[in-house]
């Protein structure tokens, strides 16, 4: 379990595939400490398995329904990544309940600069528009933020905005995100919880159908 508030940027350091997955050695001597072989780390939102680690490094590998859905798939050498522990029992929750099982990628269809907030605009697949509410919380990229715009529901096309602070836009990959990119992005859990209670509700008050019956033929 994360809060989405990232302690490091990471850099890939080494990329090795095979046919249906690959491992990923990531430089990060911050989320490396005091790390060992099995704990969680999110990479950009992502949740991963601490395989190996050095003082600085920590390899984990990525199965291909990951790498299909994140934008792991398009991390290169040296591609820069949001760097965030699993958060400690006890401790201070600065985002929201962010669990590192991403919904899939969006891309940045507008950046709009202000003088000091900046807002990025996120297209959104129909069926996780409904979990995205405005003043809402969202993960992008492993960082915790709060929806501040989305687009009427009778719009064709969905999409949201943050609006970035520069303490943000510093200290997350999300300073350098550009019109095209595309992005990680996992909803609120509560919200992913209330849709399946209500569909579940909505199927159990649903009348079965009923089946005719032949008519039996006279003796």
């Amino acid at each position: 379990m994360f809060t989405g508030i990232i302690e490091e940027l990471g850099q890939i350091e080494r990329i090795e595939t095979t046919v249906d997955a690959a491992r990923f050695t990531i430089h990060g001597p911050l989320v490396v400490d005091g790390a060992g072989h099995g704990d969680s780390i999110a990479v950009s939102g992502v949740c991963l398995t601490v395989v190996e680690r050095t003082a600085s490094t920590f390899t984990a590998d990525v199965m291909a329904q990951t790498l299909h859905m994140s934008t792991l798939s398009e991390a290169r050498v040296g591609s820069p990544v949001n760097l965030e522990r699993a958060a400690l029992v006890g401790g201070r929750l600065g985002g929201h309940i962010v669990q590192g099982h991403i919904d899939g990628t969006s891309t940045v269809l507008a950046v709009t600069p202000g003088e000091a907030w900046r807002v990025l605009r996120f297209s959104l697949f129909p069926q996780l528009a409904k979990l995205v509410v405005d003043k809402g919380s969202i993960a992008i990229d492993g960082v915790s933020l709060t929806v501040s715009n989305i687009s009427p529901a009778t719009d064709a096309t969905q999409w949201f905005e943050v609006s970035l602070i520069p303490e943000t836009l510093a200290a997350t990959t999300l300073g350098e995100r550009r019109v095209g990119d595309l992005v990680n992005i996992e909803t609120d859990i509560l919200a992913r919880h209330v849709e399946r209670m209500l569909a579940l509700s909505a199927a159990a008050k649903t009348p079965e159908p009923q089946h005719a019956t032949a008519p039996r033929s006279a003796s």
